[in-house]
């Protein structure tokens, strides 16, 4: 589906948040590409990452489908809205074993309060792409509500 931002800087706005979540940094996430209604992250090996047998784990897996999906919705979202999931579901279909994790996700459906989306994780191995997971996520714009972090005094 073909999908038209709210804001002319979706593309900026999203960048920016993105580069405010800590976890991404600690992860060596890649914000590879945003488009109106879809997004691609990317995350190389590394062995902090992973589980008992050397795999990427789960975690990391459901995080990039989660992130990829939040900014394929926040790009079609109002300046002034930020975004976050309300529920997904996640179906992991082979193992994370391999040098390199891509996420991609696209919109679809963008409703007025929840957007749907899908997301799909590869894993590269030896320059073989194989899907290894997929998703659907269900989030929620909430207009008028800052995208960054609140300066309560009681979090550190």
């Amino acid at each position: 589906m073909k999908f038209e931002p709210k804001s002319d800087t979706y593309k900026k706005k999203v960048k920016e948040s993105f580069e405010r979540q800590e976890f991404m940094k600690l992860i060596n996430a890649q914000l590879i590409d945003v488009q109106p209604g879809y997004c691609e992250i990317h995350v190389p090996y590394h062995s902090s990452l992973t589980q008992q047998h050397g795999f990427f784990h789960a975690g990391i897996i459901s995080t990039i489908a989660d992130n990829a999906a939040g900014y394929a919705g926040f790009s079609l979202m109002e300046e002034n809205s930020s975004v976050l999931t309300v529920e997904f579901k996640i179906n992991l279909m082979a193992p994370g074993d391999g040098e390199l994790l891509i996420g991609k996700s696209s919109v679809l459906k963008n409703g007025k309060t929840l957007t749907i989306c899908k997301s799909e994780v590869f894993i590269i191995k030896n320059g073989v792409e194989k899907l290894c997971a997929a998703a659907q996520l269900t989030l929620i714009e909430l207009k008028n509500s800052s995208d960054q972090k609140s300066s309560n005094p009681d979090k550190k």
